[in-house]
């Protein structure tokens, strides 16, 4: 590739599938340099094959240890990173309270999720020329506590207070350099939630617009989209006592 130093480099956490895959693509047609990191080799080498400004990829299972050292190859092989945006998640319907679905979702969704983004946010901080930017797909799901998705809302709920507490912790240590933009979604169909009977599911794509422009903006939290906002606002309002008592599913 061309090294052009004013060129703006994201890495992309979870671009196989889903919002992940369609911001990848969006930053890339916008002229930034792209590193894709998942799980499925032959979907990153697809993205490798298809996009010219996705120049490196990197397989990166998040719940595994060594998945920061991923990150790293993936970053040298971009020459820097501007931006890493975070869209590696999972979630289950999961009324049965099936162990290994809930486990499995706290492993990826909270622990997974902590140990890139806090990996991220050591790199801005050591490299502090860099004008960095952390972005994260949480979910309106961490707005209240979801009893058909016990893990899946609290793990999004850990996400926003993850990155809230980031977003101070900057301001502690004075790195003026490292942004943080939490990004909440409603029901985006993705294969995440196919099959699955959720109510006023969006368009990945749509979705991929708004976040892209949030981002750029670096909106600090962005909720998507306008009909959602209502919504997360109405559910607010409802005392505990009562929302413990709503049937929803």
């Amino acid at each position: 590739m061309t090294d052009n130093k004013e060129q703006k480099r994201v890495v992309v956490m979870g671009a196989t599938s889903g919002i992940g895959l369609e911001v990848a693509k969006l930053f890339a047609a916008k002229g930034w340099l792209v590193g894709v990191a998942g799980r499925r080799k032959h979907l990153l080498d697809q993205l490798l094959a298809t996009h010219d400004n996705i120049v490196a990829a990197e397989v990166i299972d998040v719940t595994d240890s060594c998945a920061v050292e991923g990150l790293h190859r993936l970053i040298n092989r971009l020459g820097r990173m501007d931006l890493y945006f975070h869209s590696s998640g999972i979630g289950f319907q999961n009324v049965a309270l099936d162990a290994q679905k809930e486990l499995s979702t706290v492993e990826t969704n909270c622990m997974g999720m902590t140990r890139m983004v806090s990996e991220a946010f050591r790199y801005f901080e050591c490299h502090k020329e860099i004008d960095g930017q952390i972005a994260v797909v949480s979910s309106i799901a961490a707005t209240k506590g979801l009893g058909a998705a016990p893990a899946y809302s609290a793990s999004k709920r850990f996400t926003t207070h993850y990155l809230e507490s980031l977003q101070q912790l900057a301001s502690i240590k004075r790195l003026t350099n490292v942004h943080i933009t939490d990004i909440r979604p409603g029901f985006v169909k993705t294969p995440l939630i196919a099959g699955s009977p959720f109510p006023m599911q969006m368009d990945a794509h749509r979705v991929a617009l708004h976040i892209v422009k949030a981002v750029e903006k670096r909106r600090q939290v962005v909720t998507i989209n306008a009909a959602y906002r209502l919504l997360v606002a109405l559910w607010r309002l409802i005392p505990r006592r009562l929302w413990v008592r709503l049937r929803i599913s």
